[in-house]
């Protein structure tokens, strides 16, 4: 029976990306030609580390913008790899690092996506002076490694920890031998990337994240350039995509002083909320949640023991935001060590700490998991924890509710909390904590400080301002930054996040008819932000 539905997904696929190709070259042969447009810029596209066969939503949304562009007169370059890496993110077996990428599969769907006439392939060429350099490094030091100026090391180092699942690499020989060929292949990308945008002298580079280290390559020798870079991510809406001139995973929504929401605005943050407090929400085409259960007798059994309820909301400690949340402390099971030390002081509470639902994901469980952490420092012997693994689906708003304040290190559910009038502590530089939306202090002394006084105070009050500017925050992220390509594209009905696209026509592409549009090219052309005035 597995054997049958594999068969019968790989035809799905094979007809999902042949619709595709029909549809990319209709498009391309409706847009007027951009080589009559005299020698206006290109924009450059680089997305090598969102999928290697057909098409992932950020694969299709920067599809969708380049189309746009080129329907508004702008030229567009794709770059794309053609076995331009010995080792790429997506291409990386982790559990055979030394196995080779699927580069045939790769380069196949990159021929039938991309119209040929626009696209500049990357060939992988090695340095033998490179391999000489690095040959007896130890992992330290390659992740520490500079190239003149070229910081290529911190540039692997998201990419390393995001495929190996864990943020504490080993220092052994497979580790290293990803690593040099990481540095190998970056090093052979720059001085292409070098070449490309000498020729062409881009207007803007459009890259996938910008953290995965072919794209973080493209934008480091952009900017160093003085090119606009800007990288793009999925939106916190079903297929949705984010654009920033900023690294996309930090998600960094400004909320203008004078944005504040309607009652027909209002309306709409609540219906989502309720929503979403019933796990009825998707990111990334994931469903996290298959069901959402209250607090039962057992767990008020425990708790009526304790003086008060504080939950303790962990975060997948791989994912590309944490680089960004690492500001007070080093990584977050150092904060979970903190928090040990105030869950052994302070007995008269109970301390809930929930691992994120997508620590096991199928196909992307994390190697260095909460669950490792309490097992390995005895917390779930401590009388006053409760520990809620990622695959048991206790409501994290019934935990908020009954919760004197709320920790958190920068996961997503601390902005709601706020909402819901909880005063968070906030311990990782999250994507809300640009303006005042929760507690959030600016060392790791303080803290400590605010944590211990928390504990001890009988009432923590939240003010009314945080409350209001997560309102603010959160519409923003979801509403305005967000922008929709449903119009242009559908779930694929076989890989989860993967997408066909739509029929439409080329007068859709127009600013006139999608917002979206409008956003995107007045973004690339002109440096506005990309968020919808809603």
């Amino acid at each position: 029976m597995a054997l049958f539905k594999r068969i019968a997904d790989r035809i799905k696929r094979e007809i999902n990306l042949n619709l595709n190709h029909r549809r990319v070259i209709q498009f391309g042969n409706s847009i007027p030609p951009t080589e009559k447009q005299g020698s206006r810029q290109p924009v450059i596209f680089f997305n090598a580390s969102t999928r290697l066969s057909g098409l992932s939503q950020n694969a299709g949304y920067s599809l969708i913008s380049s189309l746009a562009l080129k329907a508004d007169g702008i030229p567009v370059v794709q770059l794309v790899c053609e076995s331009g890496m010995s080792h790429c993110v997506l291409g990386t077996d982790n559990n055979h690092l030394r196995k080779p990428p699927p580069c045939p599969e790769c380069i196949r769907t990159s021929r039938l996506i991309f119209n040929q006439s626009s696209v500049r392939f990357l060939k992988n060429s090695r340095d033998a002076l490179m391999n000489a350099k690095n040959a007896n490094l130890g992992l330290k030091d390659l992740l520490n490694f500079k190239i003149g100026d070229f910081p290529v090391g911190k540039l692997i180092l998201p990419s390393m920890r995001w495929i190996l699942r864990r943020h504490h690499l080993s220092d052994d020989e497979d580790t290293c031998y990803l690593a040099r060929e990481y540095i190998q292949s970056a090093w052979s990308l720059k001085k292409q990337f070098e070449e490309i945008l000498s020729e062409l002298n881009p207007l803007a580079v459009v890259v996938f994240n910008g953290v995965f280290f072919p794209e973080a390559t493209l934008r480091w020798v952009a900017q160093a350039r003085g090119i606009p870079v800007y990288s793009h991510e999925v939106g916190m809406l079903p297929l949705s995509a984010f654009f920033t001139d900023q690294e996309a995973t930090a998600y960094p929504v400004q909320v203008d002083h004078e944005f504040h929401l309607s009652e027909d605005q209002n309306q709409i943050l609540d219906e989502y909320l309720s929503k979403r407090a019933e796990g009825k929400f998707v990111t990334a085409g994931i469903k996290f949640w298959p069901e959402m259960k209250n607090l039962d007798k057992e767990f008020w059994k425990k708790a009526d023991g304790f003086q008060s309820i504080v939950p303790v909301f962990t975060n997948v400690v791989f994912d590309t935001s944490q680089s960004h949340a690492n500001i007070l402390f080093d990584h977050m099971f150092q904060w979970l060590n903190e928090v040990l030390e105030a869950i052994n002081t302070h007995s008269e509470v109970l301390f809930v700490i929930r691992a994120h639902p997508d620590e096991l994901r199928p196909g992307k469980e994390s190697r260095e998991t909460v669950a490792d952490w309490i097992a390995s420092h005895q917390v779930d012997q401590l009388s006053n924890v409760i520990f809620v693994p990622s695959n048991k689906f206790i409501s994290s708003y019934d935990l908020i509710r009954h919760a004197k304040f709320v920790m958190v290190y920068n996961s997503t559910v601390g902005l709601e909390a706020s909402i819901m009038s909880k005063p968070v502590l906030c311990a990782g530089k999250a994507r809300y904590t640009l303006i005042p939306t929760v507690f959030f202090p600016q060392t790791r002394k303080e803290y400590i400080d605010s944590l211990e006084k928390f504990l001890n105070s009988e009432i923590v009050e939240n003010p009314e301002e945080f409350r209001l500017n997560a309102r603010r925050v959160l519409y923003s992220q979801l509403f305005r930054a967000s922008l929709p390509f449903d119009d242009f594209l559908e779930e694929d009905s076989v890989w989860r996040g993967y997408v066909r696209i739509k029929e439409f026509s080329v007068d859709d592409l127009s600013p006139e008819k999608s917002s979206t549009i409008q956003v995107i090219l007045n973004g690339v052309k002109r440096q506005d932000p990309f968020i919808r005035n809603l």
